[in-house]
């Protein structure tokens, strides 16, 4: 009888070390496929991001203002100089009674605008000529002159626009003279095209007195061999 039960019990130890084995087998079966399984986020969400980002509409790239330029002359009614100031509007002034281009007026309002001389003067998109814009200097720093002083260098860019034409002009020199020298070149309507902006400068000895005057000379954009 010793030995019956004896292996007896080794078939029933067999048997049970052999079901412990099948579980743990299964357990580490299950563990593995839950590790490996496809979670709800990934599966759904690989899908909807690649539609999304199909469907993202791409930026429309902002044309150039000067991308259009016009061929022909026109009245100015505004000016930006990228930088420096947008849309300042433009004052078509007659010339005073020594036949000087006028200034804008001495105003809050007018600190902010552009003085063109208009006809006789010489109007943008002309063949030929000055085309002569003029700005005020304040001595608090407000007014466009003082802006153009610290921001307008060569190569810098001046758009002149109405409501149907643009024109756009590069800095090709930028100078410096005492308020009182005269410069009879800047009335010339024959030549290349130009424009020129003037405003005072240096030193304020009183006021609308200002020991220099700055000048920024520029060619039509298209004329310019400086790329845009």
């Amino acid at each position: 009888m010793g030995d019956r039960a004896l292996a007896s019990e080794k078939r029933s130890s067999a048997r049970r070390y052999t079901i412990v084995g099948v579980a743990i087998a299964l357990v580490l079966v299950g563990a593995a496929m839950w590790f490996l399984r496809p979670t709800t986020s990934s599966a759904v969400a690989g899908p909807a991001l690649t539609a999304t980002l199909e469907t993202l509409p791409y930026p429309t790239p902002t044309p150039s203002p000067c991308s259009s330029q016009t061929s022909r002359e026109f009245t100015p009614t505004q000016v930006t100089v990228p930088g420096v100031f947008t849309h300042a509007t433009v004052l078509a002034l007659p010339r005073d009674s020594h036949d000087v281009p006028s200034i804008p007026p001495v105003t809050e309002t007018g600190k902010r605008e552009v003085a063109w001389d208009r006809p006789p003067g010489i109007k943008p998109g002309s063949p030929t000529g000055n085309v002569l814009l003029n700005v005020h200097t304040w001595p608090d720093g407000t007014a466009l002159g003082n802006q153009l002083l610290k921001g307008l260098q060569v190569g810098g860019r001046i758009i002149v626009r109405n409501a149907d034409e643009t024109l756009c002009y590069r800095v090709e020199r930028r100078t410096q003279v005492p308020s009182g020298t005269l410069i009879p070149a800047l009335y010339q309507t024959g030549g290349s095209p130009q424009l020129v902006i003037i405003a005072c400068s240096g030193r304020r000895l009183g006021p609308a007195n200002w020991t220099h005057r700055t000048l920024w000379y520029a060619v039509p954009e298209s004329a310019s061999s400086t790329s845009s």
